[in-house]
């Protein structure tokens, strides 16, 4: 699903339960132009910022790095971690890509907790 097609999926589905997640009042806390959102979710505005995005995520209770890979982007943090040691992460990225999401988990994990 694009990125357009999934914000106003959620935020619409939110809205079915809690009139707060209206287009005017997500925008608002969001801090952009209800027209600038509508136009977003429309697809006829590019995805917002990395800033924006990540309010979105917020409210809608979305992962942001989900939320930035439909929008065709990549975090700032990542692209730092990346840009450090370049070769490294696309060698690891390249040999992850056909592993199943569970390896992938237990891996991360085990970096994390120092298990590895």
């Amino acid at each position: 699903m694009a990125f357009a097609q999934y914000i106003r999926t959620r935020r619409e589905a939110l809205r079915a339960a809690d009139k707060r997640y209206s287009l005017r009042q997500v925008a608002q806390r969001i801090g952009v132009q209800p027209a600038y959102l509508s136009r977003i979710e429309t697809g006829d505005f590019a995805p917002p910022s990395e800033e924006k995005i990540r309010r979105l995520a917020e409210e809608l209770d979305e992962d942001c790095d989900v939320l930035l890979a439909m929008a065709g982007k990549v975090s700032k943090d990542l692209q730092a971690i990346i840009r450090a040691r370049p070769a490294l992460f696309a060698e690891l990225i390249r040999a992850l890509k056909s592993a199943p999401d569970e390896q992938v988990r237990t891996l991360a994990r085990e970096i994390r907790d120092g298990e590895w």
